[in-house]
């Protein structure tokens, strides 16, 4: 718009257009329409892969996890406890399965990384296809898949050659995003056939591959590399104060204690015995100790699996909850909190800590994204603090940092005491932070405030107008909130444990009551799931895009559209500015508050690209809220389109959509002559029923019937090969 950003409903770029030719490479046979629409993040599935490749039987003696990622070098190690409720996880690998959001340099730096994860499962790749800009040999995408892929044509199933191929899946999918960066868009990691690394390794991929290409290629995925110790069981002696010999507490006096998580007597073994009592109903609750060189706990970090696999759905958006670190509360938690399909807040994990450093939160949010397969959120949302942006540019590099809106309002309003019971300037500043649609706009107001009430010199004032970019939502139109911060006059958000932790509350009282407030959320979530699936919403107009999104939409979510809809009649006029080709901007005149007798009339600019049917409006409610906006409904209904386009109804809303809370624990890759992969892959298979026979005693019984079931076709399987 104004800003000459470009005109997609997201930060990506288009999908390919007419100005892309295809090329088919290396014996394709399959020719498939690669036009598709790679168009919106937030309308890519939010696909969970947890690619656990682990070969290795369990021992009691520490294993070792190696997370591989930007290729940062001669990283200081630290110690940290870690105990997965599955107890398994990968060991030896040099690459990580690739994973939709991994970025690469080049091209070739991609081709590459695949070919030598390929090498070392045992398969071979070659290109599929791929396509250049028309009238220019410049590659803007392709897919590179197994060498088995496909079948053989009529004409080669008559020569001698041996049949290879097996109508293989499994393919990555590369597009070039901005002007350098290579983005992996659709991963299949699925191979219907065993791995053989000797013929593998006479392929034609693997035999050209020269010193340069050989080179470890590591993808961008926001996770350094990083070795952390896995023990199979926790010691009370690591969270303990210390040992009790006399010396070693003259010894600790000296210590800096802001170091060690402070902790009281008995909180250890509360911690303690909260862990293993979770861990005895979830198999997959997971959590990390960070212990410091003398044996004291500085940091703490837990998840439940029901979480990890939530983030495969809402890995859009994610708040960092620091409220009980900024007011100094008794208990140093905070909390990762996302949005679910109903606009509610999630839990996606916990964490305790001794200080707020860069070093302790690059810490926890390196332990969050281990569990998080490193997918790392497209947004993030925190409180201001300079060791937070720290940790955040340094773990999450193209993740968008924005700072909480309604806590930045309540900065303003704290540091600036004399004017807190002041109308007049709660109205200018209300004015200059919420209905400033153009930075221009924003700029002149603020200017015009600071002047108008003395307060130009103020040091709060001056710092948050530096870090502007961060929370003034004028700044941010390009970046998806998914409703998570608030952009309207009146909204503030709460903590996630609002109303349950207190200044006072203590460790124990926290974790006694934490399964109470994670059930309450599940049952709400469930409660709601069953309103939006059994209830038909009351239409209140004739728009037929009511209608629509009525069968769409959750309860929550669809009222939040409706009230959308209903404003379209505030919009009393719709006027074209200008054309460049099939993109066409529009005036969309609103009345003010929606009041007929108010004079006042605002502009809204809209875009409408007629040939893709994508629409973009300068108030940005697609991206803040995640549905369209009445100035966008109004210029799509004066183009005669009688449905809201698909791109624009995102499936993390919609109520039809199945959402299994069990975490992807591996894909079926399994080398059908390796017995320990046969325990692994059934291990973590019979783990999935486990959990979902859980959710209720129906699912017991029928979990339970399956297994005695399964059991004995095993033992007549089993019979039948002796007879």
């Amino acid at each position: 718009m104004t800003d000459g950003s470009p005109f997609t409903p997201s930060d990506d770029p288009l999908s390919p257009n007419h100005n892309l030719e295809i090329t088919m490479e290396e014996g394709s046979e399959n020719s498939e329409q690669l036009l598709e629409n790679e168009g919106n993040d937030l309308e890519n599935e939010c696909e969970h892969v947890l690619e656990n490749e682990g070969n290795e039987l369990d021992n009691d003696c520490e294993q070792v996890f190696e997370i591989e990622g930007n290729g940062h070098e001669n990283i200081t190690d630290f110690d940290t406890t870690i105990v997965d409720g599955e107890n398994r996880m990968s060991q030896g690998k040099n690459y990580l399965a690739p994973v939709v959001g991994m970025e690469f340099e080049s091209y070739d730096d991609a081709y590459n990384y695949y070919n030598c994860y390929a090498k070392e499962l045992g398969f071979a790749i070659r290109v599929k296809s791929s396509w250049t800009k028309r009238n220019s040999k410049e590659k803007r995408g392709a897919v590179l898949c197994c060498n088995c892929e496909g079948f053989k044509t009529i004409k080669e199933a008559n020569s001698r050659r041996k049949e290879t191929r097996t109508g293989c899946l499994a393919m990555i999918r590369l597009r070039l995003v901005e002007s350098n960066r290579w983005r992996v868009d659709e991963v299949k990691l699925e191979h219907n056939h065993s791995f053989d690394p000797e013929r593998a390794q006479n392929s034609k991929s693997h035999k050209k591959m020269d010193a340069g290409s050989k080179r470890k290629v590591e993808p961008a995925l926001d996770v350094e590399v990083r070795t952390i110790k896995l023990y199979r069981t926790p010691t009370i002696d690591a969270m303990s104060y210390g040992n009790s010999n006399s010396s070693e507490k003259e010894n600790s006096n000296h210590m800096d204690q802001s170091k060690h998580l402070n902790l009281k007597k008995g909180d250890a073994e509360v911690i303690y015995s909260f862990f293993c009592r979770v861990q005895l109903t979830k198999p997959n609750f997971f959590y990390l100790m960070d212990l410091s060189d003398d044996g004291h706990l500085r940091n703490v970090f837990w998840i439940d699996s029901r979480s990890r696999a939530a983030y495969g759905y809402f890995s859009d958006v994610v708040l960092l909850d620091t409220v009980c670190l900024a007011n100094k509360y008794e208990i140093p938690l905070l909390a990762f909190v996302g949005v679910n399909h109903h606009g509610q807040p999630i839990l996606l994990g916990c964490g305790l800590v001794a200080d707020e450093t860069p070093e302790t939160y690059i810490w926890l949010f390196r332990a969050w994204l281990t569990c998080m397969s490193g997918r790392p959120p497209q947004t993030i949302i925190t409180d201001q603090c300079k060791a937070l942006q720290s940790a955040i540019a340094e773990v999450f590099p193209r993740a968008h940092h924005r700072l909480c809106l309604s806590l930045v309002m309540q900065r303003i309003l704290a540091k600036l005491g004399d004017l807190l019971e002041s109308e007049p300037f709660q109205t200018a500043l209300n004015r200059t932070v919420y209905e400033s649609i153009k930075i221009d706009e924003f700029e002149l107001a603020w200017e015009d405030m600071i002047q108008r009430f003395g307060i130009k010199s103020n040091e709060c004032l001056r710092t948050l107008y530096e870090d502007r970019e961060r929370w003034a939502p004028v700044y941010s139109k390009d970046t998806f909130f998914a409703g998570l911060s608030t952009f309207q006059q009146g909204e503030s958000m709460n903590s996630f444990f609002n109303g349950y932790v207190h200044e006072q509350t203590s460790l124990k009282e926290f974790f006694d009551m934490y399964e109470f407030i994670i059930q309450k959320g599940y049952q709400k979530e469930a409660v709601d799931d069953l309103e939006s699936r059994d209830t038909t919403p009351t239409l209140k107009t004739r728009c037929y895009y009511e209608l629509q999104l009525s069968s769409v939409y959750t309860k929550e979510i669809y009222e939040k559209f409706q009230g959308e809809v209903g404003m379209m009649s505030s919009c009393i006029g719709i006027t074209q500015l200008h054309a460049v080709g099939p993109i066409v901007t529009y005036i969309v005149k609103e009345r003010e508050g929606g009041d007929v007798n108010t004079r006042d009339v605002r502009n809204f600019e809209v875009m409408f690209d007629k040939a893709g049917a994508e629409v973009r409006c300068i108030c940005s409610c697609f991206n803040f809220k995640g549905y369209v906006c009445r100035h966008a409904m109004c210029v799509l209904n004066y183009n005669g389109l009688e449905e809201i386009p698909p791109q624009y109804i995102l499936s993390r809303w919609r109520k039809d959509f199945k959402r299994l809370y069990i975490p992807d624990l591996g894909s079926n890759n399994v080398d059908i002559t390796n017995p320990v992969q046969w325990f692994d892959h059934l291990y973590r298979r019979a783990l999935q029923v486990v959990e979902e026979g859980m959710t209720s005693q129906d699912h017991y019984m029928v979990a339970w019937q399956a297994f005695k079931e399964s059991l004995n076709k095993v033992r007549l399987a089993a019979a039948d090969k002796h007879v």
